[in-house]
């Protein structure tokens, strides 16, 4: 029986991944990244890596080709790769943003932005699924920026871009110390939940707490706003308790000052293990000379995303809402 295509490629990853893990001695997810590299070169660029077991992975890349397959499959293939080694290796920063999730961010992006070539940038890349699964929707031209502190999970990012051919440039540094990019028409972002811990950075901004450690979700808030051009949107997954914190009234007087808020999509309880965890996409908009607030702002809860039916009335809701207050 012939393998679906994502379960063919999750296949070779996973088997030369665990080839190159016990070659080089390396955890199951820096194995991956070095396989991805191979598979996008066409060769094994492993120096340490034994004459028979070059031979051995040669034979596993020459039976794929790329090309057959198509952005999204590899992206998937690439997902399940990435979930199966953190499961190994649990770190809390490395979470990944759901697929339906990255849908629904995607189709926002669509609807909100309106000019055919636009820079996007994720402060907070992770292995760059997301940014990834926008992309693949899009039909236009888009410069992609994305940064990330943790050098495993921007080499995986690299890789996964390389493998997908979209041109992204990345940077490893934090997202909360000075960026030296030019202003983006968009962000995205699943925000990085909890405190920041160089609170002598964090004095630079206008939402440093009064006292002890920032919320570090709220200062990549402050950050991509200043790195957002006016007009500029702007497409967060926040926890749903973000206005209901010690320092939510900062926030509050920071939002009236910077951004209007466009929309908040509350995601289905049923996607997370408790309702603390839970999630919403905040959608906002830098204010700048023109800029309208919308007559009310786009409020859903959204549905179980894998019901199609009730999906594709929350959209339609949607699709309201943008041509009573955008149009």
């Amino acid at each position: 029986m012939k393998m679906a295509p994502v379960e063919q490629l999750f296949t070779l990853f996973n088997e030369t991944a665990l080839v190159i893990q016990e070659e080089l001695s390396c955890t199951y997810l820096e194995a991956l990244a070095e396989t991805g590299e191979n598979l996008f070169h066409g060769s094994v660029l492993q120096d340490e890596i034994s004459e028979i077991t070059e031979k051995r992975l040669q034979k596993q890349y020459k039976e794929i080709h790329l090309s057959s397959f198509t952005k999204e499959e590899i992206r998937k293939a690439y997902q399940l790769v990435i979930l199966k080694g953190m499961k190994e290796n649990v770190q809390p920063n490395h979470q990944m943003t759901p697929d339906s999730v990255g849908m629904l961010m995607s189709y926002l992006v669509d609807k909100f932005i309106e000019q055919p070539t636009f820079r996007l940038l994720d402060p907070a890349i992770g292995t760059g699924n997301l940014v990834t699964t926008v992309l693949n929707q899009q039909q236009r031209n888009v410069q992609s920026i994305g940064i990330e502190i943790d050098d495993l999970l921007l080499k995986l990012a690299y890789v996964n871009a390389n493998l997908q051919e979209h041109p992204i440039e990345l940077f490893n540094q934090d997202s909360l110390e000075p960026l030296f990019i030019d202003p983006v028409d968009a962000v995205i972002a699943d925000l990085p939940v909890g405190y920041y811990p160089n609170d002598v950075r964090a004095s630079d901004y206008q939402l440093k707490a009064p006292e002890g450690h920032s919320y570090a979700h709220h200062l990549f808030i402050e950050q991509s706003v200043n790195h957002t051009k006016q007009g500029g949107y702007l497409f967060f997954i926040i926890p749903n308790g973000l206005f209901e914190s010690d320092q939510a009234q900062q926030l509050r007087e920071y939002f009236k000052e910077e951004i209007i808020v466009q929309g908040v999509l509350q995601l289905p309880l049923s996607m997370f293990k408790n309702n603390n965890a839970a999630k919403s996409i905040l959608v906002l908009q830098k204010k700048g000379e023109g800029i309208a607030a919308p007559k009310q702002a786009l409020l859903a809860k959204l549905p179980n995303l894998s019901s199609a039916v009730e999906m594709d009335n929350i959209l339609r809701k949607i699709d309201k809402w943008f041509l009573d207050n955008k149009r």
